[in-house]
């Protein structure tokens, strides 16, 4: 009998670009770690910090608020963590290592870092030195570069990812309820932990559902990922 899952094993979750009460009350009972708000406004995903401040305020304990910016500056961020107590900062353009320091402080809030890979040639991509660079950050968020920022439901090739990375990694960029078992079994190695997050791999069907999430698609990817966490376990 293999023993029971630990939680330095256990995969974290996060449903991100939720912009309806409803897919975060199906992401809550799904049981995910965390939901995270685009504060990003040419996004099709975007919230405003009242938005955002609404829904959050319907979280309940232990599920953690995630707000996520590009290239924003150092007053919209201080405005929208000041709405959204305990949310942690995500940093998903073009900031340098001082500038996501510079953000953390003056709001009192650790953050992630997005790294973008591009999707046919992650080998290229030095991962090991971005890490070293956002020495900082809480985590380096894996996703695939596309046009835009983040969202565009493409993955990369995850075994031209470097053996070792001496930081705490997300898996992000196209996963779906079809494909999250293999990125986690492919990853989870890599790094000093591993957590998922996905958004339009949850989406309902259709350009035009952008933001509007799938019920019975965020619970097909939870049940995906504790899976794959009793298989490895």
């Amino acid at each position: 009998m293999k023993p029971a899952l630990t939680e330095s094993l256990r995969t974290r979750i996060k449903i991100c670009g939720l912009t309806r009460a409803q897919d975060l009350d199906a992401a809550v009972k799904a049981g995910v770690d965390a939901i995270g708000f685009v504060m990003y406004p040419p996004s099709p995903r975007a919230v405003s910090i009242e938005q955002a401040h609404e829904l959050a305020s319907l979280l309940p304990p232990f599920v953690t608020p995630v707000l996520l910016f590009v290239n924003a500056s150092l007053d919209a961020i201080h405005q929208a963590s000041q709405a959204v107590p305990g949310a942690l900062l995500q940093f998903h353009g073009d900031e340098s290592p001082q500038e996501c320091e510079k953000a953390a402080l003056l709001c009192a809030r650790p953050y992630l870092k997005a790294a973008r890979i591009p999707a046919s040639e992650a080998g290229g991509f030095d991962l090991v030195k971005f890490a070293h660079s956002f020495n900082q950050a809480q985590a380096i968020l894996l996703d695939t570069l596309v046009d835009g920022y983040g969202g565009g439901g493409k993955t990369f090739n995850w075994s031209h990812l470097p053996p070792s990375v001496s930081s705490h990694l997300v898996l992000s960029g196209g996963l779906t309820p079809a494909n999250v078992t293999d990125g986690i079994a492919q990853v989870r190695s890599r790094g000093l932990s591993l957590a998922v997050d996905v958004s339009s791999g949850v989406e309902l069907d259709g350009p035009g559902n952008k933001g509007l999430k799938d019920a019975h698609k965020i619970h097909q990817f939870v049940q995906a990922v504790r899976a794959a966490d009793k298989r490895i376990a």
